[in-house]
Order: structure tokens, then sequence, then C-alpha cells
């Protein structure tokens, strides 16, 4: 029997992993198998996945859409040979991913015959500039989808909310567009039940364009939470995007989740910290030069308070 594929993607920061949670933590008796992809030697967003998926893969320091493209086709393969199979598929992309590329990869008619591409869900942040859509591959993410969920609605007005709602339907006018307050998106609207499938024409090839670049920091000792906080005060401005997970010196032994998209930050509990893994792990995403490896070295090397263990 084949298992279907819902694609969900997402320019950096829109909220894509924290709709892939909710979709796990509601999955009524599914067996979702989640394959996610970060843009990074580190993968943080799989670290961020509900333990209620039927396995996650992590594909990392590559984007799916170009240099892992291999390793998701037999990543596909792999999950199609367990026993029990899943019932879902669900892909993660990293936030530079152009759909319409994973689109054509997953047209493989040996593929499509048992892994076929059921739904594509594009996370759009609700709370960003309409004149953000101007962006190529923004663009290209909204126009690949079936369904466009928004979120972050609880940070803008009704105005505000309905600018974006109209601007993204302009650019996608066969999609429902739907608001996914804390990452709900309705099951019913993504799986639905003996549909008959046919291939999708993805469009034109776009040319590769490197853009964006990911520098890495971890360390084994904790941080100081207000160091931190001006840390990334310094770095925010040449930053498109940045998360991980650390232990702070004011909380020892408890693992916390930071997150930067928008321009805002955020902190979250993160339960306990793995055995084997750094206390700290953070990816920092920026557009090509605007950030130097010694520069975030020392910035992040400041947030380690003297005598810290």
């Amino acid at each position: 029997m084949a298992v279907p594929v819902l694609l969900v993607a997402g320019f950096l920061g829109a909220g894509k992993t924290t709709v892939v949670n909710h979709l796990l933590q509601h999955a009524e008796g599914r067996r979702i198998a989640a394959v996610v992809n970060d843009f990074g030697a580190v993968n943080i967003d799989a670290e961020l996945i509900a333990d209620t998926a039927d396995g996650v893969v992590s594909l990392a320091n590559g984007c799916i859409c170009c240099t892992l493209e291999g390793d998701l086709l037999r990543t596909l393969a792999t999950l199609l040979q367990r026993d029990p199979r899943p019932d879902v598929i669900v892909i993660e992309t990293s936030g530079v991913a152009d759909p319409a590329d994973i689109v054509r990869n997953l047209m493989d008619p040996v593929i499509f015959r048992e892994a076929p591409l059921e739904t594509v869900l594009c996370v759009v942040d609700a709370s960003m500039p309409v004149a953000r859509l101007d962006d190529a591959l923004l663009r290209s993410q909204v126009r690949a989808a079936d369904i466009i969920a928004l979120s972050k609605v609880d940070l803008v007005d009704a105005a505000g909310a309905a600018l974006i709602r109209d601007a993204v339907r302009a650019l996608r006018p066969s999609a429902v567009v739907i608001d996914a307050v804390n990452g709900e998106v309705p099951a019913a609207l993504l799986f639905a039940p003996e549909i008959d499938r046919v291939l999708r024409e993805p469009g034109p090839r776009r040319p590769a364009v490197e853009r964006f670049e990911t520098l890495s920091w971890t360390s084994d000792r904790p941080l100081s939470l207000s160091r931190l906080q001006a840390a990334i005060g310094r770095l925010a401005p040449k930053l498109a995007r940045a998360k991980g997970i650390f232990e702070a010196v004011e909380q020892p032994g408890r693992a916390m989740v930071f997150q930067l998209a928008g321009g805002r930050a955020t902190l979250a509990a993160g339960g306990t910290r793995a055995d084997g893994v750094p206390r700290t792990r953070i990816v920092f995403i920026a557009e090509l030069g605007a950030l130097t490896r010694e520069e975030v070295d020392g910035i992040m090397q400041g947030c380690i308070e003297q005598g810290a263990p």
C-alpha cells in the first residue's frame, strides 16, 4: 500500500517545526515518520520534533532541493522498507529550500508509486511585512503550496493579518489559506482518504543560487543568560535566523531552546539534556558574507562566565 507524503515548506523562521510538532502530537493513531532537513551541520529542528513520530530522520548540512537530493530519495526508500510501514511520511524542508525542486524529485515514477506526494503545505509568517513576499524564494514556496498556513497571527492585528492573507491568495489563488495558531493545521486538510493522486508539474527548474550560509557554534560549558542576550543583540542585525539548545548557568542541568526569527528572540524550556552532546548547540543563518566565523566565535565566547563549570 502506498504511503502518502506531506511536504512542509516555508521561509526561515516561519514556524514549520511548530506545525510539524502539532501534527505529530495529534496523530490520531497514524504512524508518522518525519524527515527533517536543516540547513547546517547541527540539525536543531530534528531535536525539537516531538518524540511521537514513528522515527525522525535527520538530513543536515545541506538542502534537500539540491545537495542532499540523493539522500532524500534513499531515506524515503529506507522508510518504505519498515515493518510495519508508516502511514504517513512528513518531510520538513529547510527554510532555504525551493519546494518546486523537491516536488520534481518526488515525481520520480518509482518513488511516486510507493510514496505519492499528497500535499504541499507552506507556512508563512503573518507578522512579516507584506513587502517580504517580493523575495523570489518565498514567492516560489508560496506558489508550490496546496495549503498555506499563516503562523504568528496572534502577533498582528486583524488588518495586518488581512493584508498578508490577501497577498498570499494573490500569489496562489488555488491554495487553501488558514490561520495556524500554535501550529494547528487540521489533519483532515492534510490527509484525504482514498484519493486518486496524479503527477504534478513542478514548473521550470530555477538556477541554483547560493544565498545563505550557516555558522554553528557549540560549547560544553553553560552560558550566562544576560551575556547571551547581549551577544544576540550584537549579532541580530546580520542574521536571517538563529536557533539552538543550550544550558544556562542560572538553570544548571536543564536544556533551554533559543529561537530568533523575524527580529524576535524567544526562550523556552527544552527538557533534560541528552547524554553525549554539547551543552550548547546554536546555528546562525545569514546572507553570504554577512558574518565571519571569527566574529561569531568571539562574540559567543563572551557568553561563558569565567569559572563556570
